[in-house]
């Protein structure tokens, strides 16, 4: 019986992201249509709903397995973290740029993730490259490791700290967004 509900729980979630993924993949082609034609008219915004469903029909994207939901609170700390280590990063970066003397140093550096998914590995990436200073080089999609451009990385304390700070993002991401196992998975290793 429980295999039964896993099954159900599975698919009740795959098809639900589906509902909500095929109409906003539909809505951003048909604005990247608009877009490139520079003007919004009835004609365009019909080819753009052709074209649209010619695109899906013909490249169809893999099924998406959505798992977790958003966690009101968590969602709050992470975007509001989000926010503060791109103000800090921004100005540490511009700081490095104008600042007389030789170039920064830089290296690349891998970081363990705990999650499984890889909607959450690549919102982790993504969120990282969003911050300036490291951009994703790297994903080793079957060990889950990232692998990062950071600058201004001058020793082995330096690099700790960026993996340090690549692991605090994705604890936020995964209390924020992420799916019971991946939940679990990141509590046993704070504990452990």
């Amino acid at each position: 019986m429980p295999i039964t509900r896993i099954r159900r729980a599975r698919r009740h979630a795959r098809t639900a992201g589906q509902c909500f993924l095929q109409p906003a993949t539909a809505v951003w082609l048909v604005g990247v249509w608009l877009l490139l034609w520079g003007r919004v008219t009835p004609g365009l915004i019909a080819s753009g709903v052709v074209i649209a469903g010619l695109a899906m029909s013909l490249f169809p994207m893999p099924a998406l397995e959505i798992r977790g939901r958003p966690r009101p609170l968590f969602v709050i700390a992470f975007f509001a973290r989000f926010v503060y280590d791109v103000v800090v990063a921004s100005v540490h970066v511009a700081w490095m740029a104008v600042r007389p003397g030789p170039e920064p140093p830089c290296a690349v550096i891998g970081v363990d993730l705990h999650t499984k998914s890889d909607l959450m590995l690549t919102l982790v990436g993504e969120v990282l490259s969003l911050v300036p200073g490291s951009l994703v080089v790297e994903v080793d999609r079957a060990s889950t490791i990232l692998y990062l451009h950071v600058i201004g990385v001058e020793g082995p304390e330096d690099v700790e700290r960026e993996r340090s700070r690549a692991a605090a993002v994705e604890a936020r991401m995964i209390r924020a967004f992420g799916s019971p196992g991946d939940r679990l998975r990141l509590e046993q290793d704070v504990r452990g």
